[in-house]
């Protein structure tokens, strides 16, 4: 496997960027999530993220292909960057200030920059 500083880095920019979902609120701009009470959505969004991080570090180490799940995870990050693009302008985002957006768009760069090298 070659070096994945890249990816790593992503991840944990993906890692960060979730901490900071919580502050901004992220629940209130999915469909469905955007409905409940802010109590309730915050809930559902935490505890959701429990068999997401599971799977992540899971993949990471019990898989025989791992280069296919890396090629997978760094187009997620290029996507997930586009989709918080496309949702700029929700009434509900509050992903406004360089701090997150650094976050953002530095694991779609990692992402990327990984698929590419």
């Amino acid at each position: 496997m070659k070096g994945q500083i890249f990816f790593y880095l992503g991840l944990s920019l993906m890692a960060m960027h979730e901490m900071d979902a919580i502050r901004c609120k992220e629940w209130r701009i999915f469909p469905g999530l955007s409905m409940l009470d802010d109590k309730v959505g915050h809930i559902l969004f935490l505890f959701a993220h429990i068999p997401l991080f599971y799977f992540i570090f899971w993949k990471l180490t019990n898989n025989k292909n791992i280069e296919s799940f890396i090629y997978g995870f760094d187009i997620f990050m290029i996507v997930h960057l586009g989709l918080h693009i496309l949702f700029l302008k929700h009434k509900n985002n509050e992903f406004k200030d360089w701090i997150s957006w650094s976050i953002i768009v530095g694991a779609g760069l990692c992402g990327l920059i990984d698929l590419v090298i």
